[in-house]
């Protein structure tokens, strides 16, 4: 009983970590991008709000929304570039050389992209399978089905779902499960942590 409040502890404190650290990370991101642009536009909000003929204390205001409005387009700009063939290249490469080496760089974008509801992968339904043909079942990602009945089922590892292991399995070993991939993939990304939903769902 010990063992297993201390494990149950654990995995919740280990999951609120790893859902809370992205936001946390995009927070000091995006505070360190605000500072960086502020302080390099600094000459032109200083011309555009020595133009305007308002109180001082909307001049801050007023340089605080040219720069989010500078960010904002640079987002729009660099997603717009992403879309065309050439850019799909540019930032594949980029990724794969520098970006993926970076360390927690794919949990991150993994967890960031499934809490935004942004479909990264195939996934189409969840199940709990038998991988062992036994009474031991794991919580899977059903990724294709096949004309003699095999299925193809992804297996992550958490808290890390980007990793993981596939196996095509016959149609009986396989328990689809109603509910949500992103509700089982925030279980994975939790160590296991809520995943009540999932057996009842059986």
């Amino acid at each position: 009983m010990l063992h297993r409040t201390k494990n149950f502890f654990r995995t919740t404190l280990l999951g609120g970590v790893i859902v809370i650290l992205p936001t946390i990370i995009l927070g000091f991101a995006f505070k360190w991008l605000f500072g960086m642009v502020s302080n390099g536009i600094r000459p032109l909000t200083n011309l555009v709000v020595s133009h305007i003929n308002l109180p001082d204390q909307y001049e801050h205001f007023i340089a605080m929304l040219i720069v989010l409005s500078i960010i904002l387009l640079s987002f729009f700009l660099v997603g717009l570039f992403v879309r065309t063939r050439i850019g799909r290249w540019t930032y594949g490469a980029f990724e794969n050389s520098l970006l993926s080496k970076a360390p927690g760089y794919k949990m991150v974008k993994e967890t960031v992209n499934q809490f935004l509801g942004k479909k990264v992968s195939p996934f189409s339904s969840v199940a709990l399978v038998q991988i062992f043909e036994n009474d031991t079942k794991v919580t899977a990602f059903i990724t294709d089905r096949h004309d003699d009945g095999t299925i193809t089922v992804f297996v992550p590892t958490g808290p890390n779902p980007t990793s993981g292991f596939i196996y095509h399995l016959d149609q009986k070993y396989v328990h689809p499960i109603d509910v949500s991939v992103e509700d089982a993939m925030r279980s994975v990304i939790s160590c296991g942590a809520g995943s009540d939903a999932l057996i009842k769902g059986l």
